[in-house]
Formats: C-alpha cells, sequence, structure tokens
C-alpha cells in the first residue's frame, strides 16, 4: 500500500467515518485511475443478505471524488467540489468484495484546467464500475461534479 492510499484511508477515518466503518478502502490511484474496494459484511448489509446500495455508492463516490480532489491539490489552486447530481444502475447482487474502478482521470484535469482558465464554474460527469470478485458487474454509478475557484 502506498503512502498515498494509507493517507487517503486515514482521511477517511477521521473525515468520513461511516464509510471507513462500513470498509470502504482506497487501494490505487494515479493521475487516471482509483481502485476502491469494500467487502460485504454484517455492518453493511440489506435485509436480502447482499450489500446496501448507499455503501456501494460511498465506495463509487470515493474513486470519482479522490481523482477530483487529487487534480485540485496537484493544480495548486483553491478548488471547491461538489456533486451536484448522481445515478446508478444496479444489475447483479453484490456479495463478497465489490472493487469500484473509476478511469477517467483525463477528463478530470481537463475540468479543473477549464475552471482555473475561465474563473467559472465547471461541471464534468464521473463514472465508477463496481465489479465482483468474479469479475461481473454489479453496479454502475455516475457522480456529476462541479468544480469552481474559490
Amino acid at each position: 500500500m502506498s503512502r498515498k492510499t494509507r493517507s487517503v484511508n486515514t482521511f477517511l477515518l477521521f473525515k468520513l467515518p461511516s464509510a471507513w466503518i462500513c470498509g470502504v478502502r482506497l487501494k490505487y490511484i494515479d493521475d487516471n485511475q482509483a481502485v476502491v474496494k469494500i467487502r460485504h459484511r454484517w455492518i453493511n448489509q440489506n435485509p436480502f443478505r447482499s450489500m446496501f446500495w448507499a455503501v456501494q455508492g460511498m465506495a463509487a463516490e470515493l474513486s470519482t471524488g479522490i481523482l477530483v480532489m487529487e487534480g485540485i491539490r496537484n493544480s495548486g489552486k483553491k478548488i471547491s467540489m461538489l456533486v451536484a447530481n448522481n445515478k446508478a444502475s444496479f444489475t447483479k447482487k453484490a456479495t463478497g468484495t465489490i472493487t469500484f474502478t473509476c478511469t477517467e482521470g483525463t477528463l478530470v484535469d481537463d475540468l479543473i484546467k477549464k475552471a482555473i482558465e475561465t474563473g467559472e464554474g465547471q461541471t464534468c460527469w464521473l463514472h465508477a464500475t463496481g465489479v465482483n470478485e468474479d469479475n461481473i458487474e454489479v453496479a454502475s454509478f455516475a457522480f456529476e461534479w462541479t468544480v469552481k475557484l474559490k
């Protein structure tokens, strides 16, 4: 586990404790993608013996949001970020370990550059796909992120 990954997971503990308690963990991040894993357990289950949809949403949001956070940090500017909208679809019961991946880091770079150049708020849809241990898609999320110079 890289130092950056460890520091993000520590951030979760103190700033997003419900995600940390449910088991949301960043496993990998680079300039283009982020990978977040969560394991189905008692604390995050629904009455149907699978993972509660909102827990999947926390993991999916982190996989997109951490790319935005890193892009803002790398820009050196003070920029606010917020989720304006989200969409989700669920295709299979989520049990076992679910891995959410967002591979749209280049969209984030373009979003932040445009916000800095124009000085106006910008929006962008980022997608995260969740797969189970058999690499079968269980959920797909889309988050509309807004960024604006402070």
